[in-house]
């Protein structure tokens, strides 16, 4: 073969590889465009999904049933921790709300676990309606109880991030830089003024936050007036409480456990008896103390300077109903308000002062008494020990499924509960008229009156005190006297005549 002819096959050849070549990068190039194209619809049409699922569970509630499910009525038959099914993916979240930041508010609740369930109510409302983002409150951990816990030890943190989400960005630590400057004590602290309207916030705290970017909280108790609040501000304070402050798993399932094991032996009330020791210190309340106790009290009084009340008469202050009644006094009313003594009654109380002596009377009118430590095993509480506030979160979940609630005294568990349980269908909580029982107890015990008389007196007056609907008594300039928000917060129920007239 001539080299003429070798050469020009070896043209031919480069130039059919070449057009190969060319064939296969347009091959290569179409099918990327296709794969892309497949891709981005996949992902819009995605989009579009989870966006049209999301408006329909956001806005089609509100548009037909009007405010969210938390402030409707609910049947008291129905149980207050019982399990919903999702109406939709647990991966689809509340849009977020859209706001222009005007800082981070910081908190430190103090008290108990009730005390402190109700700030943080107030202050996630609080922030909402200064448009600032909110760091998830740290608990009081250096009052009496001493406990640890921190809010995720007794709460669903996540939950309560997300399910708020549309109404204020809440965020479990602050961002990097400004958590820097935290920590160099760059950030304003003050504790804010007590029974506040929402303009107090907007006028005297909203600037501070904005000229320091982080303002601390450091005492938060009753920091938001009961009345005299727009609507919007006191529904936001019930969605808080009742939807989004939900108890761990861990504490919700030991709780339901609790409360199988009552019912499988019928009904049960919950005895809210406030009589430890740290109550007595505090008030001041001696009542069947002996001498020794009372000396005992009255150092615990003066050991914690923030109780400023030292010198108490105790005789005094229980004649006005100032104090908790007495496992004797509790046993008599109890009596006398003609409660079967077959029933199972759940102590919800830390350690009863005094122990089985004072407890001997009550246990012998009612043999039924118990306590989670005699329901379950201790291993199952083991994680719960020297934890009050988780200790404590199970007795409110049992205190919410009893058929009767009876507190002992106005604390801040029993005026939550009590709020609570009017929102779950104003199911039955006897309000003990303490300063009417104490004197009748004292005729009674001293001759003047007989059973019969007693009982009569007892049960009349408190026949209109079993948590039905009643308006919140307001005081003008005097909050303390008021009737708490918490524990009536009538702007969030529904009455069941008004369930009526609606079907």
């Amino acid at each position: 073969m001539c080299v003429a002819e070798k050469k020009e096959r070896r043209i031919v050849g480069m130039r059919l590889l070449k057009g190969g070549g060319e064939r296969v990068e347009k091959l290569k190039s179409s099918r990327m465009k296709l794969w892309m194209i497949r891709a981005t619809t996949t992902v819009l049409l995605w989009t579009c999904v989870v966006q049209m699922t999301t408006l329909g569970e956001t806005w089609g509630p509100r548009v037909l049933k009007g405010w969210p499910a938390c402030f409707s009525y609910t049947d008291s038959s129905a149980s207050a921790i019982e399990d919903n099914v999702p109406a939709v993916p647990s991966t689809v979240l509340p849009p977020k709300r859209v706001y222009k930041n005007n800082g981070y508010m910081m908190v430190s609740c103090n008290g108990g676990l009730n005390q402190m369930r109700a700030a943080i109510c107030d202050m996630v409302t609080i922030a909402r309606y200064l448009n600032v983002t909110l760091i998830v409150p740290e608990l009081d951990k250096t009052s009496f109880w001493a406990d640890p816990s921190e809010f995720q030890d007794i709460f669903d943190v996540d939950h309560f991030i997300t399910s708020l989400r549309d109404e204020v960005r809440i965020l479990k630590e602050l961002p990097p830089r400004l958590k820097q400057r935290v920590e160099m004590g760059m950030f304003y602290s003050m504790p804010p003024i007590s029974w506040s309207d929402i303009s107090y916030y907007h006028n005297q705290i909203l600037p501070l936050i904005k000229k320091f970017k982080v303002v601390l909280l450091n005492r938060t108790d009753s920091r938001l007036a009961n009345n005299g609040q727009p609507l919007e501000i006191q529904k936001l304070r019930c969605r808080v409480n009742f939807s989004a402050l939900r108890f761990t798993s861990q504490i919700e399932e030991l709780g339901k456990r609790v409360i199988k094991l009552l019912r499988q032996n019928g009904p049960f009330i919950v005895l809210h008896l406030r009589y430890e020791m740290d109550m007595l210190a505090f008030s001041g309340c001696t009542q069947g103390c002996n001498n020794e106790e009372a000396d005992e009290l009255t150092r615990m009084r003066y050991a914690y300077p923030w109780w400023k009340e030292k010198i108490i008469n105790s005789d005094l202050k229980r004649k006005d109903g100032l104090c908790p009644l007495t496992p004797e006094e509790t046993a008599l009313t109890l009596r006398a308000l003609d409660i079967d003594p077959n029933y199972q009654i759940y102590i919800a109380a830390g350690e009863i002062y005094g122990g089985d002596r004072r407890m001997a009377n009550l246990a012998k009118a009612y043999p039924k008494l118990v306590r989670k430590e005699t329901l379950l095993e201790p291993s199952d509480l083991r994680f719960f020990q020297n934890h009050s506030s988780q200790m404590a979160a199970l007795d409110y979940l049992v205190s919410l499924e009893s058929d009767i609630f009876i507190p002992t005294y106005d604390g801040n568990m029993a005026k939550v509960v009590e709020g609570h349980r009017r929102f779950l269908g104003f199911k039955q909580t006897i309000l003990l008229d303490r300063r009417f029982l104490v004197d009748l107890i004292d005729q009674y015990t001293s001759g003047s009156l007989s059973w019969n008389e007693f009982s009569c007196a007892v049960k009349e007056a408190h026949a209109n005190r079993k948590g039905q609907p009643v308006k919140r008594m307001v005081i003008p300039d005097r909050p303390k006297e008021e009737d708490y928000f918490y524990a009536n917060p009538e702007e969030c129920l529904q009455r069941p005549e008004d369930l009526l007239n609606s079907t």
